[in-house]
């Protein structure tokens, strides 16, 4: 398939003060709001290496946000910000379309994901109108979206968006591209999302973060989830 020539990725941030709350049981609120940044730091890093990207803009009201991702040489909006992921990327699809680009959305908490992700989603993307999808790993939320116009489907994230995309999808006439991407698929949202992270020991912002927390997080983590299938995981992290 052929990209779309003008394809604009849209990041919404929220703000880091309370960022990453479901962490609240292993992580301070400092933490977290490291956390947060660490992550949207390593997505944006590896959208800049996306070559069929035209545009990246990050949506956000936050100032430290802001300034990140305008180190990173993106462009910055306010607009929607404080209407949550779905409002944000809504307003974003509107101003895209009016200016003639295609969308791809993702979320700024995957620390796994590499420009070679984004791309072969991009590369999967039909001929407008089309939408095409990657869900997350439990196949409940979606995250990453490229949609082309970038309002051909009314979106609506969360936790159960994926099949509801989906049928958005249809209902509108498209027959949605569904493709699965480990690294895209996997997001921080949950302690044994981060249990797992922690676990992988991975050579970036992120994952060095959560490894100068040392000892003390992989034990909280242990505690939290030791009923959890992850809590054997992180015993033998421990034992390293």
């Amino acid at each position: 398939m052929i990209p779309d020539p003008k394809l604009c990725a849209v990041v919404p941030i929220k703000g880091l003060i309370g960022a990453k709350q479901r962490l609240a049981t292993v992580l301070p609120p400092d933490a977290r709001a490291d956390l947060a940044m660490a992550m949207a730091e390593d997505v944006l890093e590896q959208l800049a290496a996306v070559p069929e990207l035209a545009r990246i803009l990050v949506v956000t009201a936050d100032a430290t946000a802001a300034a990140l991702a305008r180190r990173w040489g993106t462009e910055v909006s306010d607009a929607h910000a404080s209407e949550g992921h779905t409002g944000a990327v809504t307003g974003a699809a509107r101003r895209l379309v009016r200016e003639g680009f295609g969308l791809i959305t993702v979320p700024g908490d995957l620390p796994l994901v590499v420009a070679a992700d984004i791309s072969r989603v991009i590369a999967a993307h039909g001929a407008a109108p089309a939408f095409t999808i990657t869900p997350a790993r439990d196949f409940q939320g979606s995250n990453a979206i490229v949609c082309s116009p970038a309002d051909a489907v009314p979106l609506r994230f969360g936790p159960d968006s994926f099949y509801p995309h989906l049928a958005a999808a249809r209902a509108h006439g498209i027959t949605p591209t569904v493709v699965e991407v480990a690294g895209l698929g996997f997001d921080v949202d949950e302690p044994h999302d981060l249990a797992d992270f922690v676990a992988r020991r991975v050579d970036t912002r992120a994952g060095r973060l959560v490894a100068s927390f040392g000892p003390a997080l992989v034990d909280r983590l242990a505690a939290v989830l030791s009923s959890d299938e992850a809590a054997p995981a992180l015993a033998t992290e421990a034992e390293r």
